[in-house]
């Protein structure tokens, strides 16, 4: 089934449509997936409404974001209202989300080979937009990924801990190890380590409650959100470096934290409380 035949309205203005193919500006995978995460904050309006170009040049957009290879997630049909050029240059829109299909936004995974443009007039594609499913429940977060694939933001991370989202706890409460929170504004690393009887959903739960949040009580972080304000932790992005055998001790598990900071050189160059470490042979 094609797009436009469970919302009419693109049928019927097919040539006042401009296709939005919305993913991150890099290549890199974790890139594209920016604007999946803006839908997941209701903040997807804001992000497409910034421009580098004069891209939306036709009376309505029809927002599609990149889900994974083949796969488009519905985001909406808005209307072109005005644009304006900014002062250090690209352009920003301002937009109306339309009525029209608003139910299936986060809903509609669209099948659509990857594009080599990510502007496209409507018309010309109409018939290659086909409806690969329609979810129950509207998008808020991937699932799970597998411990070999966790990379998440801080601000999604923060809401599936929230939420207590099922699978990422059962997943994450399940084993204990070693994890890295990367700071995409700088590049600097933190290695840190999951012991606890709830392994990393106790730990990374840490980061997100109360007097903690951002920094974990860590040090050098704590330093820098104290500084910076809570809303820097938003540039924070976690993932597993090592799992530990369910039978490690803590002293295992502390050493095997240590060996990461050493080859990520993180004591001197990240933020890792600078102090001497040995590991127990």
């Amino acid at each position: 089934m094609k797009i436009d035949v469970i919302i009419p309205f693109l049928s019927d203005n097919k040539e006042k449509i401009k296709i939005n193919c919305a993913m991150g500006s890099e290549n890199a995978d974790v890139n594209k997936l920016v604007p999946l995460n803006e839908l997941s904050k209701g903040k997807f309006k804001e992000w497409q409404e910034n421009q580098r170009k004069k891209n939306f040049n036709r009376d309505y957009i029809l927002s599609l974001i990149y889900k994974q290879k083949g796969e488009w997630l519905f985001a909406g049909i808005y209307k072109n209202i005005s644009v304006i050029e900014k002062s250090d240059g690209g352009f920003t829109y301002k937009t109306k989300l339309l009525p029209q299909g608003k139910d299936f936004i986060g809903r509609l995974i669209v099948k659509y080979k990857n594009p080599r443009q990510t502007y496209l007039n409507f018309e010309e594609q109409v018939n290659v937009l086909e409806i690969c499913e329609i979810m129950r429940n509207t998008y808020k977060f991937d699932p799970f990924p597998g411990f070999k694939s966790v990379h998440v933001e801080f601000d999604v991370l923060k809401r599936i801990i929230n939420e207590e989202e099922n699978g990422w706890k059962m997943a994450l409460s399940s084993v204990k190890g070693v994890y890295l929170i990367s700071d995409k504004k700088n590049g600097k690393l933190y290695v840190g380590k999951a012991s606890g009887e709830n392994g990393f959903w106790q730990r990374w739960k840490q980061y997100v409650d109360g007097k903690l949040e951002g920094h974990g009580d860590d040090k050098k972080l704590k330093e820098l959100i104290d500084k910076k304000g809570k809303e820097y932790s938003s540039n924070f992005k976690f993932s597993i470096l090592e799992i530990c055998n369910s039978n490690a001790t803590e002293t295992e598990i502390v050493n095997r934290e240590t060996f990461w900071k050493n080859c990520l050189l993180t004591f001197d160059f990240g933020y890792n409380f600078c102090e001497k470490h040995k590991i127990s042979l």
